[in-house]
C-alpha cells in the first residue's frame, strides 16, 4: 500500500446536491428517531417536540458559524482548525478531539443497533443477543469501513442510494400517519411549549438529548477540502440538510405521541420506529420502518467515519497527533492509516461492549456523553466565529444577526446545556463524556512539547482578509490554506 504525506485528499469530488445527501445522512433522521426517541421522552414525556424545536433554534446558530468560518478556512479539521486559529490552539485540539472520542463511541452505540436490527429481521428473539448484535454490527462497520477507504466518490455513489431509500420509506409513514391517526391521544399544541419540561434543569436534558438528534450535518465542514466551491456549498448543504431533519424528527415525534402509550414505547426501546410502524400498518409497517432505520444506521455509520478520519488526519497533517495520519492513499486519496486506527480501536471497542450488558443499556449512557461531548465543541465553534467576523458585524443588521447573534445564542445553548445537565446524568455518562474530553490532555501537552506548529499560529482567522482580498478583486485560497496564511505568505 502506497501513501504519501500532506495535503492530498481528492478535490472537487462533491456538488452542492452530494452535500446535502451527505448533511442529511449525517444527522440519520430514522437512526436518530429510533435511538433516541425512548429516551427523549423518558426525560421529557410528551415534550419531545418542545426540545426538538428549542434546539433546532440555536442549532442553526451553530450551523451558520460553520458554515462562515468554512468560507475563511478549508480543511479536513473543521471546528479543530477553527477554534484552533480563531480562540486558542489548546480550545481547538480540545475541540476535534471532543469530535474524535464522539465519532468513536457512536461508532458502537450505532453499530450495535444494526446488527440488532439487521438480526430482527429475521427472527425478534435472535435482536435480544447482546454478543450476536454485536458481531452483526461489527460486519457493518467493516462494511462502511472499507467503502470509505475506497475513496469519496464510491462514498457518496453508497450515500445516495442507502440515503434515498430511508428518506422513501419515512415520508412513506409521514403520509400514512396523517391519514391513519393518532390511536392513543390527539394532536395538542401544548407539547411545543414548555408546560411539560420539569423545570429549568429537565428543559437542559432534553435539549442535551436533541442536540444528539440534530448531531452529524458537520460532516459538510470535514469533506470541504473535497467539495467543489466549498466556501459556499458547505454552508448551504448544512442549513438545507438541518432543515430537511428538523421536519422529519417533529412529524415523526407527534406520531409517536399520537399513536403509542408511554409503556408501550418503554416496551419497543430502540424499535419504537418498528412499533409504531406496526400501529400505523400491522403486518408489513414495522418491517418497513426497521429497513428504514437499518439503511439511516449505516448511512451514518459512513458519514461518522469520514468525520472522524478526516479529523485525525488533518491532526496527523499539523503533527498534533502521529504524523502517520496524516498519509493518504496514492490511487484512492483517502487517509488510509487513520481509518486503519479507526478500525483496530472501533473493533476493540466492540470487543470490550459485550461485557457492558444489553444493547439499550449501552446505548442509553453513550447518547447522554456523546451529547456533552457535541455541545462542548459546538459551543466553541459558534465562539469562534464571532471572534472571525468580529469588525464586520456592525457593517449591516444582515451580518450582526447571522454574523454574530444568531451563533452566539447557538454558542451560550450549546455551554449552557453542558453545565446544566451535568447533574441529571448518570455517573456512566458523565465518565464517558468528560473523561473522554480529559483524555485529550495527554497528546496536547506531548505534541505542544514535541513543537507542532499549530500551536504556534502565524495569523488568526479573520474575516477582514477575506473582504480585502475579494474587494481587490483576488481569488480564495485553495483549501488548506486561510485567508490569513495568503495575506501573510504575500506580505499583504
Amino acid at each position: 500500500m502506497h501513501s504519501s504525506s500532506g495535503r492530498g485528499l481528492r478535490p472537487n469530488v462533491l456538488g452542492t446536491f452530494d452535500t446535502t445527501v451527505m448533511a442529511v445522512a449525517g444527522s440519520a433522521p430514522a437512526y436518530s428517531i429510533a435511538a433516541t426517541t425512548s429516551v427523549l421522552l423518558a426525560t421529557v414525556g410528551l415534550a419531545g417536540p418542545a426540545a426538538l424545536l428549542y434546539c433546532a433554534i440555536p442549532m442553526l446558530g451553530i450551523v451558520l458559524a460553520y458554515g462562515r468560518l468554512g468560507r475563511l478556512d478549508v480543511n479536513a479539521g473543521a471546528g479543530y482548525s477553527w477554534v484552533g486559529r480563531t480562540l486558542h490552539p489548546f480550545l481547538g485540539f480540545l475541540s476535534g478531539w471532543a469530535l474524535v472520542v464522539s465519532t468513536t463511541i457512536f461508532m458502537v452505540a450505532g453499530s450495535l443497533p444494526a446488527g440488532a436490527l439487521t438480526l430482527s429481521l429475521f427472527d425478534a428473539s435472535l435482536a435480544e443477543n447482546p454478543t450476536l448484535a454485536t458481531l452483526a454490527g461489527a460486519g457493518w462497520f467493516l462494511t462502511m469501513l472499507l467503502i470509505v477507504l475506497g475513496g469519496t466518490r464510491l462514498t457518496v455513489r453508497a450515500q445516495l442510494l442507502l440515503t434515498g431509500f430511508e428518506l422513501s420509506i419515512l415520508l412513506l409513514f409521514i403520509g400514512a400517519a396523517l391519514l391513519v391517526g393518532g390511536g392513543q391521544l390527539a394532536f395538542d399544541w401544548s407539547w411545543f411549549g414548555f408546560s411539560h419540561f420539569e423545570g429549568t434543569a429537565g428543559f437542559a436534558s432534553g435539549a442535551l438529548i436533541a442536540t444528539f438528534y440534530y448531531w452529524g450535518w458537520d460532516v459538510t465542514g470535514n469533506l470541504g477540502e473535497e467539495t467543489r466551491n466549498s466556501r459556499r456549498t458547505a454552508g448551504l448543504a448544512s442549513l438545507i440538510g438541518v432543515g430537511v431533519v428538523f421536519l422529519l424528527f417533529e412529524a415523526f415525534t407527534v406520531a409517536v405521541n399520537m399513536t403509542l402509550s408511554t409503556p408501550q414505547i418503554k416496551a419497543a426501546g430502540s424499535n419504537v420506529l418498528g412499533a409504531l410502524g406496526e400501529a400505523i400498518w400491522p403486518g408489513i409497517g414495522g418491517k418497513l420502518l426497521v429497513i428504514a432505520v437499518l439503511l439511516s444506521t449505516v448511512a451514518t455509520l459512513e458519514t461518522t467515519l469520514i468525520q472522524v478520519t478526516r479529523s485525525l488526519f488533518a491532526m496527523g497533517r499539523d503533527r498534533t497527533m502521529p504524523a502517520v495520519l496524516g498519509r493518504v492513499h496514492r490511487r484512492w486519496n483517502t487517509p488510509w492509516a487513520a481509518v486503519a486506527v479507526v478500525g483496530v480501536v472501533a473493533v476493540v471497542m466492540f470487543a470490550a461492549s459485550m461485557a457492558l450488558g444489553s444493547v439499550g443499556d449501552v446505548l442509553a449512557a453513550a447518547v447522554a456523553a456523546i451529547g456533552l461531548q457535541i455541545a462542548f465543541y459546538y459551543g466553541l465553534a459558534g465562539i469562534a466565529a464571532v471572534v472571525a467576523y468580529r469588525r464586520t458585524l456592525l457593517t449591516s443588521v444582515r451580518d450582526f444577526v447571522l454574523g454574530g447573534a444568531w451563533p452566539l445564542l447557538g454558542a451560550l445553548f450549546m455551554l449552557w446545556i453542558l453545565f446544566e445537565s451535568l447533574g441529571e446524568l448518570s455517573a456512566a455518562s458523565i465518565v464517558i463524556g468528560v473523561g473522554g474530553l480529559a483524555a485529550g490532555l495527554v497528546p496536547l501537552i506531548r505534541y505542544r512539547r514535541q513543537g507542532s506548529r499549530y500551536y504556534r499560529p502565524a495569523a488568526r482567522l479573520d474575516a477582514t482578509h477575506a473582504v480585502t482580498w475579494q474587494s481587490l478583486g483576488g481569488s480564495p485560497p485553495p483549501p488548506g490554506q486561510d485567508y490569513a496564511d495568503r495575506a501573510l505568505a504575500t506580505d499583504f
